[in-house]
Formats: structure tokens, C-alpha cells, sequence
């Protein structure tokens, strides 16, 4: 059984950051593209990053381009999201989600495995 862990959400201010953890168990990641999601209360989740199975290629959406990177160890099975200049509007909880056969980062029903979430919330 596939199982995907996150950790590192907390409640920070208005610019500051935190990484957040992804760690996999019951399957190598290796061979699997990787996201991160969010979903803010009362909101639908969206995606915010992604990365190919050997981290040459990501990608984000322009409401956190530039601020936001993902990124991974495959060594150690796990998957990161590195949050700075962090805003109010990204008070969310943030998921991450193992790709098999991803024909678009935002496709969510095309991940096979999601985590269960760590909350992260930005006080203005």
C-alpha cells in the first residue's frame, strides 16, 4: 500500500517560509511525476507545482511562479515544496500526489496516490 506523507505546514507571517515535506512509503518514486496541491477552505483544490521523475523538468502555475519550488530526493523517496515571500491567499491545506500517466500537471484525476494534508496558514 502506497502511502504519502507530508509534513512541515505551520502558521507563519506575511513573508516568511517553510518547506514542506512529502515523504513516500510502499513505492519507489522514481519513476513518477510528483505534484503538489492546495485547497483553501470553501475552495476547490488547484494545483501549485510539479516535477518529472528525475526533477529536470517543473512547472507552476503564475499564482506562485517565482516564489514557490518543488523539488526531490528519489535517494530518499521524498518530495519538497519550498514556500517563500508567503502571502495570506496561500492559507490552505497542502497535498502532494504520485502522476502515473500525467497528460496535464492540473488533471487530477490522473494521479493515483494523494497524501493527506498539512495545513499551512499566513497571518497578514
Amino acid at each position: 500500500q502506497v502511502q504519502l506523507v507530508e509534513s512541515g505546514g505551520g502558521l507563519v507571517q506575511a513573508g516568511d517560509s517553510l518547506r514542506l515535506s512529502c515523504a513516500a512509503s510502499g513505492r519507489d518514486l522514481t519513476p513518477y511525476a510528483m505534484a503538489w496541491f492546495r485547497q483553501a477552505l470553501g475552495k476547490e483544490r488547484e494545483w501549485v507545482a510539479g516535477i518529472s521523475w528525475n526533477g529536470i523538468n517543473t512547472d507552476y502555475p503564475d499564482s506562485v511562479k517565482g516564489r514557490f519550488t518543488i523539488s526531490r530526493d528519489n535517494a530518499k523517496n521524498t518530495v519538497y515544496l519550498q514556500m517563500n515571500s508567503l502571502k495570506p491567499d496561500d492559507t490552505a491545506v497542502y497535498y502532494c500526489a504520485l502522476g502515473n500517466g500525467l497528460k496535464g500537471w492540473d488533471h487530477q484525476w490522473e494521479y493515483e496516490f494523494w497524501g493527506q494534508g498539512t495545513q499551512v496558514t499566513v497571518s497578514s
